[in-house]
């Protein structure tokens, strides 16, 4: 038998307002002046522009959710749209521009593409129909790097069910030998091995580039392990003949798709968001003036309110317009106030990221970096650790040692031998240092590494090293041998 109960719940939730107002603090500066021209776009009761000699006040309206509620139109207060007394118009917009402030921008070229720089040499070359058809299909499945990584045979399959055209595999691989003779040198290679032996014979021929062929043809597996000692023990060399082979290797593209002037990728700017300077020994910290552009609230608007207002015959049209003008207004004051909650938040946020990393900040001394999580950052400002993260996320700070993710600051600690918290980014540093100071013939392992930091004051498991050297994007002992 079933029961009916009552019960009372307390539940939490964000208005949409709120919501929208996160997104806004995660967003880096190019992303939201996307949005911000998304937003003028959309609202035309949002206007770009205000009078450069009024200034903004610190504090601001909070945007008062009933106003979304559905009322009628006459319900609606048109003196809150009108009078100045109540929203003051310096209260309605947002102004940290500046007359001096330079909108550069990086150009990008817009030519031909790495794509179709290869279809325009396949044009020149004397194909038949189908031959054409087959060579515009294998340079359709060349990626970024400039590689051809699908076996032939399910080419093969694709053309006979896409393009009904039935090849043979050893005819497939002659067209693609066609292509690999195309330019850059080195595209189409099915492999690494293929990539950087096509390049070589393209190159003129001297006993330099015959034994780096034989090289890479014969002895491809020791040349990648960097097993120096067997190469020169099987191909009975002395080691400047090894030298001269491996330096006209080294100077091969193991990604000729990436060597065109035209690549697929876009380029991406990096503007950052903060700008921290010191002055007289002091620190201070600037938010990027195009976080924070002007707008305002149309006048226009305004003036249609004063038209309903005056109006004596309200009818049903006059009522539907009321109720979009003030929906538009709503939206309008409502953004303007958001873009300056994010203002203030980035601010005061970054500034206590500054102010805990102080040494770091005025001395650029990347061992001065203290252990500081999110957490930590939090609990100063009393904000919530999912908000100092949107604040992290993706934002760049210009300091006078260069420009730098935020998140970088951001560190565990672990203890020295003396017991004191030291920052993960401090053991990092100490420890790429030390590899770049090895020797390049006898490079440290890492036990060799933990042995190094251990006697620094940093017992650090072997496994711990193997990690921060992942991250560090350092390769392991082996692989950073030369001769």
């Amino acid at each position: 038998m079933l029961k009916q109960q009552l019960s009372q719940k307390l539940l939490q939730k964000l208005s949409p307002q709120q919501i929208q107002l996160m997104k806004l603090i995660q967003l880096p500066t190019l992303s939201l002046e996307q949005k911000i021209k998304e937003e003028l776009e959309e609202n035309p009761a949002l206007e770009e522009g205000v009078d450069e000699n009024e200034r903004i006040e610190d504090e601001h309206d909070t945007y008062d959710e009933g106003d979304a509620q559905t009322i009628e139109a006459e319900d609606i207060n048109v003196d809150e749209y009108l009078s100045d007394d109540e929203v003051p118009e310096y209260r309605l917009r947002a102004n940290n521009y500046s007359t001096d402030d330079e909108d550069a921008q990086i150009p990008i070229s817009g030519g031909s593409s790495f794509t179709e720089i290869l279809y325009d040499q396949v044009g020149l070359l004397r194909l038949s129909d189908e031959d054409k058809t087959i060579a515009d299909y294998l340079i359709g499945n060349i990626d970024d790097d400039g590689y051809v990584r699908r076996e032939l045979s399910a080419i093969v399959d694709d053309l006979a069910f896409t393009q009904n055209v039935f090849v043979e595999i050893d005819h497939l691989e002659n067209i693609l030998k066609l292509i690999q003779d195309l330019d850059p040198p080195g595209v189409g290679a099915r492999d690494l091995k293929e990539c950087l032996l096509l390049q070589l014979k393209r190159k003129e021929n001297n006993s330099g580039i015959r034994l780096a062929i034989e090289i890479l043809d014969k002895h491809f597996e020791e040349f990648i392990k960097k097993h120096y000692n067997r190469l020169l023990e099987r191909l009975e060399i002395d080691e400047d003949y090894l030298k001269e082979a491996i330096a006209e290797i080294s100077r091969l593209n193991p990604k000729p798709g990436n060597s065109s002037g035209q690549s697929q990728k876009v380029i991406q700017s990096v503007i950052p968001d903060y700008t921290i300077t010191i002055n007289e020994g002091e620190l201070e910290l600037s938010l990027n003036s195009r976080n924070v552009p002007e707008l305002n609230v149309s006048k226009e608007y305004k003036e249609m309110l004063e038209t309903y207002k005056a109006s004596q015959d309200k009818n049903k049209a006059q009522k539907d317009a009321v109720m979009f003008v003030k929906q538009k207004l709503d939206g309008a004051k409502w953004f303007i106030d958001a873009i300056r909650q994010r203002q203030q938040t980035l601010l005061i946020t970054m500034s206590s990221i500054m102010n805990f990393q102080k040494e770091y900040f005025l001395s650029g001394d990347q061992l001065k970096i203290k252990p500081m999580i999110l957490k930590d950052i939090a609990e100063e400002v009393r904000m919530d650790i999912s908000t100092i993260s949107r604040v992290a996320s993706n934002k760049y700070v210009q300091t006078p040692y260069g420009t730098f993710l935020i998140k970088q600051f951001f560190s565990e600690s672990m203890k020295n031998d003396a017991g004191e918290d030291v920052s993960t980014r401090e053991i990092k540093k100490i420890l790429e240092d030390s590899i770049a100071d090895e020797d390049k013939k006898k490079p440290l392992t890492d036990d060799k590494l933990a042995q190094l930091l251990k006697d620094k004051g940093y017992p650090i498991a072997r496994r711990t090293i193997a990690k921060y050297r992942e991250q560090l994007n350092v390769p392991v002992a082996r692989l950073r041998k030369q001769l």
